[in-house]
């Protein structure tokens, strides 16, 4: 977790003690402590938490831990969440902006939008509720006048789709600079949805949890 944050800190969608990230253990979770830059984090640093929201052991952990742990109750199959406050994914989420079918790799987020949720105090169990809301039947989120969360089977996953939106954050926020871009049907989405399904798999090997 601690070379996670520093990754998305090197990639600049963090910068200092910004964003957090959360990790399900097999009765508990981890997340990244209050306050603390990615630069000074360490393994033993990772405050550990029961699905109850009390910490295990010690430590302070990130002031969104709520919606760490109501993401992993509510998605078992999701096994790591990631919280940045990137430049374009913030930008965007300033103007409580879904992310509409521009482009085909909409779908990595799990279908043909990239829902934008209403603002709320960080922090707090409203801020999880909205974010619940947001993130049904999805991978990836805004966060009004706040930042994004990326999901995934493992943090690799989760750091990996937080990668891609902001990217694709970067380029509608590129698109809108010329105009309004074209977007693609839902017709056109479903059929590149149903094309993720088996995208770079090989056959007989063994691909579960793998796109």
């Amino acid at each position: 977790m601690a070379a996670g944050a520093c990754s998305l800190s090197a990639q600049g969608l963090n910068r200092g003690s910004s964003g957090n990230i959360g990790v399900r253990l097999a009765s508990s979770f981890l997340v990244t402590p209050s306050g603390v830059p990615a630069e000074e984090l360490s393994a033993d640093a990772m405050v550990e938490m029961d699905f109850s929201g009390a910490v295990i052991g010690a430590g302070r952990p990130s002031s969104e831990w709520r919606f760490h742990r109501d993401i992993l109750l509510a998605r078992p199959e999701i096994g790591a969440v990631v919280h940045t406050h990137s430049r374009y994914a913030t930008t965007l989420a300033c103007l409580q902006r879904d992310i509409p079918a521009f482009h085909y790799m909409i779908a990595v987020a799990g279908g043909d939008t990239i829902r934008c949720a209403p603002y709320a105090l960080f922090g707090t169990q409203e801020l999880s509720d909205l974010a619940l809301l947001a993130l049904q039947a999805r991978k990836a989120c805004l966060l009004g006048n706040h930042g994004m969360i990326a999901l995934g089977a493992d943090l690799p996953a989760a750091l990996a789709l937080a990668v891609e939106v902001e990217a694709l954050c970067a380029q509608y926020w590129s698109a809108l600079q010329i105009g309004e871009p074209h977007l693609l049907s839902s017709s056109q989405m479903r059929e590149v949805l149903e094309k993720f399904k088996g995208y770079g798999r090989q056959a007989g090997a063994d691909t579960k949890g793998r796109a």
